[in-house]
């Protein structure tokens, strides 16, 4: 009976035991993302071009504005007038035979239409990952520019093993203390691409990290330089 009574209280205190285990294990430590892959493929990425300034639309005046019926009226009796004079005297010319010289037509170049160049997509900055001695990190980390101050961070042939809470700093390599948080990591494997703020100076935020927030461990870093 004793047996029986200590295993029944021995059994639910070793569920708890096991479900809290667990819990570490997969919730916050997370080691099933070691095994899993998450691979992305993005395309290069597309940028805020400006827009060409609007060309007005206004159309001249030509002075008809503010003519009441009466006047109308009386300057359509008038061109009556004006046109029933103007035949008389074309019938008169007409009776005398007078010859008419060629005109030659005057050649006209129609208005080409000029667009603003589009910004060419350059490559500003580059470097190489690098894994630690306890994680494998490699490809290519690649700052892309337009020349309008809107930049890119794009990771080519990119591949890392895969760990809990992955994010992508640009760090201060003088000051650890001292990075820029461009979000989560997309994927572990794959092209993929972060926007940098207008703000960020990339001479002194040249280090690019593959960062684990949860623990605090760096995965793997590219050094960025000018292109």
């Amino acid at each position: 009976m004793r047996f029986i009574r200590n295993w029944k209280v021995s059994l639910p205190v070793a569920g708890v035991v096991l479900a809290g285990l667990a819990w570490l294990a997969f919730g916050f430590f997370g080691i099933h993302t070691a095994f899993i892959d998450d691979e992305v493929s993005e395309a290069v990425p597309e940028f805020d071009v400006p827009a060409a300034p609007a060309e007005s639309a206004n159309m001249p005046d030509d002075g008809t504005a503010g003519v009441d019926g009466e006047s109308s009226a009386e300057s359509s009796a008038e061109d009556a007038t004006e046109t029933s004079e103007a035949t008389s005297e074309a019938e008169e010319v007409a009776e005398t035979p007078t010859e008419t010289p060629a005109v030659e037509p005057v050649a006209t170049e129609a208005p080409v239409a000029t667009e603003p160049p589009t910004p060419q997509i350059v490559t500003e900055a580059s470097g190489s990952f690098a894994g630690t001695s306890s994680y494998d990190v490699s490809g290519d980390a690649i700052v892309l520019g337009n020349g309008t101050g809107q930049r890119f961070l794009r990771f080519e042939n990119f591949a890392s093993d895969n760990g809990p809470d992955l994010n992508v700093y640009l760090f201060n390599p003088d000051d650890p203390s001292d990075f820029i948080d461009l979000g989560d990591l997309s994927g572990n494997i794959g092209e993929q691409n972060y926007e940098i703020p207008a703000d960020v100076d990339l001479d002194r935020y040249s280090q690019v990290s593959i960062w684990c927030v949860r623990f605090g461990v760096g995965f793997g870093s590219a050094d960025l330089a000018a292109a």
